[in-house]
């Protein structure tokens, strides 16, 4: 964080300082009771219902307390700490942040998708680290309640900055656009996801759209171009630049010959009548799809093209995003256990018919959480893109995704089928199936560490 003087804080904000040192300055900002307070030089949002331990607070060093409390005993309040008394904390928290956000002129980008966010926010990271500084939010850990922590992370050094939307519910992302008020923004793609939350696909796709609205006015906004759903979106009103991404003729960026390579994808990049020949590490079409994302953010935050695309082959891979490895038996694992939704899996499977030409294919599937009154439906679609394939063994794990298998079957799918209720029911039961022409994928919901582990069991 840029520090600030407490009194500059106190004018921002209108506040009155009832006790306490002004003479210092701001290192960090926080909401008390949701973030974590262990930073000397902090300022802290408590609400009037907080019951606020004071001698915690002082005991790590000189400390802000902004706060619309309006009895407080000056008694309890120790030499350490400053407090700021204001008529709505509400107010007061949004006009900080406003007020902080706007000391740095730089390019903020905000990223959202049902696939492939991760992995677009980091090589939009790595790119850009190899000419500037550069501040990220972490892997994949996106909820909302984390956006003031990163905002807060942005200093005088902060050249640029990437953050990611988390979606659980409607009005996630437009919060959290509020925080970071980007200058860009991309939609990755948008499949099916978080239908709890969103109700159905059209209020999945309503949520995402929100990221359009909350871009800073003459900002640019990033859309797949061969992405249907990205196609509903309502951008007739947004009034900044539009940049299309894809393999249709019409996209702005635009990739072509896509072929697998060593470790990654060949292809060529076709910008404003100029071709590239471009590789990004990592399998499957969709990652093409994330690096053409990438690469239109950073030529529009102004690195040179054929430099971003240098930076780019060096990119590494996030875990378990189909991470591969030698398995049991001389077998290949394919690890994919970051996230698991029917958009992922049939870019997974997609991976499978490129590479998976004369081998064994075995499917591990596990649940798809988060498809509320939907999850029947879409298991059983992915059973049917099953039956679709020449697949020897598909496992299925979890309740939910019985419905994969048994869909399957209906379908007259030709693989030998095992259902499992539970990872832990499996034990060495399939080990007879892994021989060296056998290509292992594993998906399973990220929240299952029963997945994640028996994945890397399967690598050992």
């Amino acid at each position: 964080m840029k520090p600030i003087a407490v009194n500059d804080i106190r004018k921002v904000l209108g506040g009155k300082i009832i006790a306490g040192p002004v003479n210092w300055k701001v290192e960090d900002a926080i909401y008390y009771k949701r973030h974590d307070h262990t930073r000397r030089n902090s300022l802290l949002f408590a609400n009037r219902g907080d019951a606020i331990n004071w001698g915690a607070i002082d005991k790590i060093g000189p400390s802000l307390i902004i706060t619309d409390k309006t009895s407080i005993d000056l008694n309890d309040i120790l030499p350490n700490t400053t407090v700021m008394q204001v008529t709505s904390l509400v107010q007061a928290y949004w006009k900080f942040i406003d007020f902080y956000r706007n000391q740095f002129q730089i390019p903020v980008v905000t990223i959202t998708g049902t696939c492939g966010k991760t992995t677009t926010k980091d090589m939009i990271k790595h790119i850009l680290s190899g000419f500037w500084n550069v501040h990220a939010s972490v892997s994949s850990k996106n909820e909302p309640r984390r956006s003031f922590p990163y905002l807060m992370g942005i200093n005088e050094q902060t050249k640029a900055a990437v953050f990611e939307h988390g979606l659980g519910n409607s009005g996630n992302i437009k919060h959290q656009c509020m925080i970071y008020q980007p200058t860009i923004g991309i939609i990755t793609n948008i499949g099916v996801h978080h239908l709890d939350g969103c109700g159905n696909l059209e209020g999945y796709i309503k949520a995402k759209e929100e990221i359009v609205g909350g871009i800073k006015d003459g900002g640019t906004l990033i859309l797949n171009a061969d992405d249907e759903n990205s196609k509903k979106l309502r951008i007739q009103r947004f009034k900044g630049k539009i940049i299309y991404f894809g393999t249709d003729g019409k996209s702005d960026f635009r990739a072509s010959r896509i072929t697998f390579g060593e470790g990654g994808m060949n292809f060529i990049l076709h910008v404003n009548r100029l071709n590239y020949r471009a590789f990004v590490p990592g399998y499957g079409e969709h990652q093409v799809s994330n690096a053409l994302a990438a690469l239109a953010a950073v030529h529009e935050m102004g690195i040179e093209l054929k430099a971003a695309i240098d930076r780019l082959k060096t990119y590494e891979n996030m875990d378990r995003h189909l991470e591969f490895s030698k398995g049991r038996n001389g077998s290949t694992i394919i690890d994919d256990t970051w996230t698991n939704n029917p958009t992922s899996v049939e870019a997974a499977l997609k991976v499978l018919d490129s590479i998976g030409k004369g081998k064994k294919i075995i499917l591990i599937l596990g649940d798809i959480n988060r498809l509320g009154n939907f999850e029947k439906k879409y298991h059983r679609e992915i059973g049917s893109m099953v039956a679709d394939r020449n697949i020897h063994t598909l496992i299925t794990i979890g309740k939910k995704a019985e419905e994969i298998a048994r869909q399957a079957k209906r379908d007259g799918s030709s693989a030998n089928i095992k259902i499992f209720e539970n990872v832990k029911d499996i034990g060495n039961r399939l080990d007879h199936l892994f021989d060296d022409r056998s290509l292992v994928l594993i998906k399973g919901p990220m929240s299952s560490r029963g997945m994640i582990e028996f994945a890397k069991s399967l690598k050992r």
